[in-house]
């Protein structure tokens, strides 16, 4: 009975009962046989029985739903994978003496959106003063000067104006998942920089976003990838972690 800690299902209404919630659009106006359509499909994915709590006319065609019904299936918790942190989360002030005391300048950070990604919540959440979640930003840091491109930059602009700041990281935000942009653009992204720079002359490259797999980084041609709720402090930790030779100044990761 021991080993049944590691299998889980999810709940509703009480613990075990398999109860999920699921939200979708169908290209169909709202009547009856949608509705029917909506449950029709909620089976064929294995909810059984299932529920149309909600039902909301997008436009003439189009109804977007929310379903409530049970599964069968149980997740075993020790077949899960996931990128754990494997650097220490340090203070602002670590941060700026590490840098101080290990570059004896200023890391240079430069940071976008690219493509037609006019999204820049996420990079300004990372670069500006204001942060997120509590976090001030990259540019609170005095020991890291941060360049801002902004949205919609092109990867030729962002190869050259990393070029022209001497950047020791590229930041890059993408928000705009349709398609697979985001994976299309960070492939784009990562081979120019690869062939602009010498490989002990690149900086590093950091891509960001709700949909990215953090497990893509080999794939994709980057260093590191952050996912949703990502904070400043875990950004900057990292760039510390990886461009500051002073493994003195680090602590244990907790």
């Amino acid at each position: 009975m021991r080993a049944s800690k590691h299998i889980v299902r999810p709940y509703g209404d009480t613990t075990g009962d398999g109860m999920v919630q699921m939200s979708f659009t169908l290209p169909l106006p709202h009547d009856k046989r949608a509705e029917g359509a909506a449950l029709l499909l909620a089976k064929k994915m294995g909810m059984d029985p299932a529920m149309v709590v909600h039902a909301k006319a997008m436009g003439p065609d189009f109804t977007f739903f929310v379903v409530y019904g049970a599964v069968q299936h149980l997740v075993d918790v020790r077949e899960v994978q996931v990128v754990e942190r494997d650097y220490p989360l340090l203070s602002p002030k670590e941060i700026n003496a590490a840098i101080k005391k290990g570059l004896h300048r200023p890391l240079v950070v430069v940071g976008a959106c690219i493509g037609t990604d006019a999204h820049t919540v996420g990079i300004d959440a990372i670069l500006n003063i204001k942060g997120f979640a509590g976090e001030k930003g990259l540019e609170y840091y005095s020991e890291i000067t941060v360049v801002n491109l902004g949205a919609q930059v092109s990867v030729p602009d962002l190869v050259e104006a990393s070029r022209l700041a001497k950047a020791d990281a590229v930041l890059v935000s993408q928000v705009v998942t349709q398609r697979d942009a985001h994976l299309t653009n960070t492939r784009e992204m990562s081979a120019a920089f690869r062939e602009a720079f010498p490989r002990d002359k690149r900086p590093l490259l950091v891509v960001g976003g709700p949909r990215f797999d953090e497990s893509m980084t080999a794939e994709l041609g980057v260093d590191r990838i952050f996912g949703k709720g990502t904070t400043p402090g875990e950004v900057a930790s990292y760039l510390v972690s990886s461009l500051v030779p002073a493994p003195s100044t680090r602590k244990k990761a907790g």
